[in-house]
């Protein structure tokens, strides 16, 4: 048996450090993602009100403001029954924004679940507790002068 001491160790060499060294890297198929569906604002209006009908949010009101304010093209107004529901119906509006277009919007308040606004760009949802929505009437500032409340 022969005996090592710490002054006969020499150190490796460059190939006995790559040959001990090998490196496992994983590497998994990944799926191919689905190409995002076309964006234009009425797809994006459209995938909105078919969230909030599927999520069952109440009092759907649509405005359109191409010809009123340069910020958006269309403004959703919707209502939920509680907190919970107002948050819950705004994450899958997220989820499903995410899913089909690859965007992500901009959102306030989803954590209180009183007022949430969903701003995708050329749609802006506005989605309350009924108590918060007439409140604020925001039907009111965006209808044409003698009309009808919508709301």
């Amino acid at each position: 048996m022969q005996r090592c001491y710490p002054g006969d160790v020499k150190p490796f060499s460059q190939e006995d450090r790559s040959l001990s060294t090998t490196q496992y890297t994983a590497t998994a198929a990944r799926e191919t993602p689905m190409p995002p569906a076309p964006l234009s604002s009425a797809a994006i209006l459209d995938l909105v009100l078919t969230s909030l009908d599927d999520d069952k949010a109440e009092d759907i009101v649509t405005i359109d403001l191409r010809s009123k304010s340069a910020m958006a093209d269309h403004m959703v107004i919707a209502s939920g029954r509680s907190t919970r529901q107002v948050a819950a119906i705004a994450q899958k509006l997220i989820d499903r924004l995410k899913d089909k277009f690859r965007l992500s919007a901009r959102v306030e308040g989803k954590d209180v679940g009183d007022w949430v606004l969903i701003d995708t760009g050329d749609v802006v949802v506005h989605i309350f507790r009924p108590e918060v929505r007439e409140f604020y009437q925001l039907e009111k500032m965006w209808q044409e002068p003698g009309a009808k409340p919508a709301f």
